[in-house]
């Protein structure tokens, strides 16, 4: 079944009273917002990717053809989760009502994935009680495959879900989160693939009255992964926390997109991604979106994204953009920095007798700690400080990065 949002993005009159162009009849309107991109499951409906579209312009998307364009494995995959009282984990068809129930793709390759999986990958959280849940994959393959996944926090359930994927992948996949009313849920996304691995994903998360989601993302492995979050928050005093964690090494691409809709009166949302590159042809994008709607009186919120450059030859994009449509808001901004090495942290350190070499390590571990130890899981985050610590010690950072 093909479905199709056509509610903003094809309204002739457009938002502000735009109208489509008079010369020719072309039926042109420019996108005004961030949320009149077109939504649907259907792949025809989305134009075939060239990197001149706005979403596509710093993605290499000629590597892309085969998950956009091509045939794509759908089956279900191998997957271990732990047990948790009050979770259920189970493979369930594309035509069930919780699919399609967070949001619809907004993205030729989303929309190749959705159509070709076979079946979804279901989690349920229920219970008030705190629990933690990981799921694991790493045995995807090379061939180009698609999947997908929903998780529903049920009313006032707690939990923190771990989602660690590894090994060989040519996958996009579309992941839903729902988060219903007074939940509290925390779901972590390690993108942990190998140096060949590319990984398209689009996660949609719907964020009930009074429910919190934390949203973090950890990204080190792969050679091409863009994973774009899409946080909702529909109801009335609710609150996203979007985190990430990329360390880009020599030619790797890694990509997110973060657009939060503030849709409902005083809900809040905090953005804050790190990212740290090295060696030649690293390459990092950050673009974060966040509209304030009509409607979300109130709202509180901010976003900011931080990049160490820590050698020569690498790019990092980051473009924080803002939307306001309403004047009654609690508050509203962003920030985005990417530098080199701080000459007064590394003078202090050398001061107490740090060799310079150490120092910069230093200030690169304590630079990505800050997202590390908001995860919430003793044993990821000792390992993802071990990774860092792996990834510091493939290069030489002496001598300054511009």
């Amino acid at each position: 079944m093909t479905v199709t949002d056509t509610s903003a993005s094809q309204n002739k009159a457009g938002q502000h009273g735009f109208r489509e162009h008079t010369d020719g009849g072309w039926g042109l309107v420019p996108l005004q917002t961030r949320s009149e991109r077109p939504r649907s499951t259907n792949v025809e409906d989305f134009s075939n990717l060239t990197g001149r579209e706005a979403e596509w312009r710093y993605t290499p998307v000629e590597r892309l053809t085969a998950l956009s364009d091509g045939d794509l494995d759908g089956s279900p995959y191998a997957v271990s989760v732990t047990d948790a009282d009050g979770v259920t984990a189970e493979w369930i068809a594309m035509g069930d009502p919780r699919i399609g129930s967070a949001a619809l793709p907004e993205e030729r390759p989303a929309a190749n994935a959705w159509s070709q999986t076979e079946k979804a990958y279901a989690i349920t959280i229920t219970g008030e009680e705190p629990k933690t849940i990981t799921v694991e994959r790493d045995a995807l393959g090379a061939n180009a495959r698609g999947a997908h996944t929903v998780i529903t926090a049920k009313p006032n359930s707690q939990a923190l879900l771990i989602l660690k994927s590894s090994g060989d992948a040519h996958l996009t996949e579309n992941v839903e989160i729902v988060v219903e009313e007074g939940a509290r849920l925390t779901v972590v996304s390690v993108q942990w693939w190998s140096d060949t691995a590319t990984h398209l994903a689009s996660h949609f998360a719907r964020i009930g009255r009074d429910a919190t989601l934390k949203h973090v993302l950890v990204t080190l492995g792969g050679s091409l992964v863009r994973v774009n979050p899409s946080l909702h928050l529909a109801g009335q005093g609710s609150n996203v926390e979007s985190l990430g964690l990329y360390y880009a090494d020599t030619g790797q691409h890694l990509e997110h997109q973060v657009y939060v809709h503030h849709d409902a009166p005083y809900s809040r949302s905090r953005v804050n991604y790190k990212g740290a590159l090295q060696g030649e042809g690293a390459h990092t994008v950050w673009i974060g979106d966040v509209l304030i709607g009509p409607d979300a009186t109130g709202t509180d919120s901010y976003e900011q994204n931080r990049n160490l450059v820590l050698t020569d030859g690498t790019r990092a994009d980051s473009v924080p953009n803002l939307e306001i449509e309403t004047g009654d808001i609690a508050g509203a901004g962003h920030a985005s920095a990417t530098g080199r090495f701080d000459d007064e942290q590394l003078f202090y350190l050398q001061a107490r007798g740090i060799t310079e070499e150490e120092a910069r390590r230093l200030v690169v571990r304590g630079f990505l700690t800050e997202i590390i130890q908001q995860i919430g899981d003793a044993d990821l985050q000792a390992s993802l400080e071990t990774a860092v610590e792996d990834e510091l010690a493939t290069t030489s950072l002496t001598g300054d990065a511009r």
